[in-house]
């Protein structure tokens, strides 16, 4: 399995593969055709992310030190979005994922192509996903 930085870096080298921020959305909606759906029993008050733009929801398992996420979002752009991100953070140790500096996002050159409405659903997922990353080290230690 690969690094988050390498997951980070394979994105990149695809966004820079598109000239137009056009071309860059629409291959976020293409990743969102791969998005998964989840049970709606764990579509829940405890997974629901709180200042999403649209309705979407992050399950996490923490099992054998790493932190493992699914997640289903709504609107195209979320299911993208939800697509890229767990891909990225899914499936690493705690530490690897509460010592990437979420700022690195924007070398993707997509993060200024978001509404600020989107920016801050980005900034909720993130959330979610650190405090996941927190509760899953300390059932850990």
């Amino acid at each position: 399995m690969s690094t988050l930085e390498e997951t980070l870096e394979r994105y990149k080298e695809d966004f820079e593969l598109f000239e137009t921020p056009e071309q860059k959305l629409e291959y976020i909606f293409e990743l969102g055709k791969r998005h998964t759906t989840l049970p709606e029993e764990e579509k829940n008050d405890a997974t629901f992310i709180e200042g999403c733009a649209s309705p979407a929801w992050l399950v996490p398992e923490c099992r054998e030190g790493k932190l493992y996420l699914r997640g289903e979002g709504t609107s195209e752009m979320a299911k993208g979005m939800m697509t890229l991100l767990l891909d990225i953070f899914s499936g690493h140790t705690p530490d690897e994922i509460l010592n990437f500096d979420p700022a690195r996002l924007q070398e993707l050159g997509i993060v200024e192509l978001l509404s600020p409405v989107r920016q801050q659903s980005l900034e909720a997922f993130l959330n979610k996903v650190y405090a996941y990353a927190k509760a899953c080290k300390e059932a850990q230690s």
